[in-house]
C-alpha cells in the first residue's frame, strides 16, 4: 500500500518534467544538446576503449544494453528537434496572422 504513493509521486514528477522540457524553447534546446553530446560520448567510447566490453559474442546482454541506450538518446534529440521545428513553424504561422491583421486595420 505504501508504494504506491511514492510511485505516483515518481510518475507525477516525470510528467511535470517532461513538460517543463517540451514547453521551454531554451530548455528543449539544451536538452537536446546534452542527449546529443552523450550519444556522441556513448558511440565514440563503444567503438573503442569498451568495445572489449561490448563484445557481441562474448556479453550480448551488456552490448544490446548499451546500444539501445544510445540509440534511444539519439532518437530522443531526434524527436525534441522536430517538435522544436513544428514550434517554430506554429510560432511563425501566428506571428504572419497578427502581423497580416495589423496591416489589414493600417
Amino acid at each position: 500500500m505504501a508504494e504506491e504513493p511514492a510511485r505516483l509521486r515518481i510518475v507525477s514528477f516525470a510528467i511535470h518534467s517532461a513538460r517543463g522540457v517540451i514547453r521551454d524553447q531554451s530548455t528543449r534546446r539544451w536538452v537536446m544538446f546534452i542527449t546529443l553530446v552523450i550519444a556522441m560520448l556513448m558511440l565514440f567510447s563503444g567503438t573503442t576503449f569498451l568495445q572489449p566490453l561490448l563484445s557481441a559474442r562474448e556479453h550480448p546482454g551488456w552490448f544490446v544494453l548499451f546500444w539501445v541506450a544510445c540509440a534511444w538518446l539519439t532518437l530522443t534529440a531526434l524527436l525534441l528537434a522536430l517538435f522544436d521545428l513544428l514550434m517554430l513553424r506554429a510560432q511563425d504561422r501566428a506571428a504572419r496572422k497578427i502581423l497580416s491583421e495589423k496591416l489589414d486595420r493600417d
